[in-house]
């Protein structure tokens, strides 16, 4: 079957929240994509989990690994691009799973010169610890009905992933939330990606998709929503890594490459390729032996 999209799942050690979004993924109504993890550095546990999930998914599955050396998801997110298979990229995060028609959605919505970009429903930590396989497999976990039972509060925001077709498409035309490239629920043709060179390597935590928003934007791609039909619940985490220093300078050289116009990252793509890297050329995990 060819691969109409490849899915880039960012992860850093977080095999429980992982394990539950390859789930999400094994349900889709279209079949047609292929996974690409992209690992920032974890360690055997998520390894071993993709290991032996990879065996039982009915779509392929490629563990794309560096290791840790900080914060560095802009250059695994470089590698998994040069790794993919499809034309089509959809970019989500390893805490994010999507309900059973998010890759038949951005696949339906795509469309040459646009990117999409959709939105999560957050969930607090004792539901994101609740949800089980099944409720996965159900469809339980984007039943509104159900969330309120498991005790989550009440709120508009329960529309992202509640909406009929309609709705939704009525709601992602009037919506007044600027659409900024999201890498929790994204799309993008890869030729689009190329062109900007991808994800730009110098940026730490914060910003760094919608930085490559503004490029794809600046090479004269159009956003376009897909918040209210692509649906994804979003699993609670904590966030040591944020630096609000760094998340202000990142704003700032955003606000920079949107004034400037500029198009290409100055550390992507190209530079990756020119130290060697190159498509199946990359760094594998490979688990060490458990004892008993």
């Amino acid at each position: 079957m060819p691969i109409a999209a490849s899915v880039i799942i960012t992860t850093y050690n977080s095999p429980d929240w992982l394990k539950k979004v390859l789930w999400g993924y094994f349900q889709q109504t279209r079949q047609d994509f292929e996974i690409i993890i992209a690992d920032d550095g974890s360690g055997d546990p998520t390894a071993q989990l993709i290991s032996g999930l990879a065996t039982l998914s009915p779509v392929p599955i490629q563990h794309v690994w560096q290791p840790d050396d900080g914060f560095q998801k802009c250059r695994i997110l470089n590698k998994a691009i040069v790794e993919s298979q499809s034309e089509y990229l959809v970019f989500s995060d390893g805490d994010c799973i999507p309900r059973n028609d998010f890759i038949a959605t951005h696949l339906r919505r795509a469309e040459p010169g646009y990117y999409l970009s959709g939105g999560t429903l957050n969930l607090p930590m004792d539901i994101s610890q609740t949800i089980t396989r099944q409720h996965i497999e159900q469809g339980l976990c984007f039943d509104k009905h159900w969330l309120y039972q498991q005790g989550l509060k009440k709120n508009r925001k329960i529309s992202r992933i509640s909406l009929g077709p309609k709705q939704a498409a009525l709601m992602n035309r009037l919506t007044p939330v600027r659409c900024n490239f999201k890498g929790s629920n994204a799309s993008c043709w890869k030729t689009d990606a190329i062109a900007v060179n991808g994800f730009n390597e110098n940026m730490p935590y914060g910003g760094l998709d919608r930085e490559f928003g503004v490029r794809l934007q600046n090479h004269g791609i159009t956003p376009r929503h897909v918040r209210f039909d692509a649906a994804m619940v979003h699993l609670d985490h904590a966030k040591s890594y944020r630096d609000p220093a760094k998340m202000a300078a990142n704003k700032a050289l955003r606000k920079q490459m949107e004034k400037d116009g500029t198009v290409k990252s100055p550390l992507g793509i190209s530079e990756l390729l020119a130290s060697g890297y190159s498509a199946g050329r990359s760094s594998l995990h490979i688990p060490q032996p458990t004892t008993a």
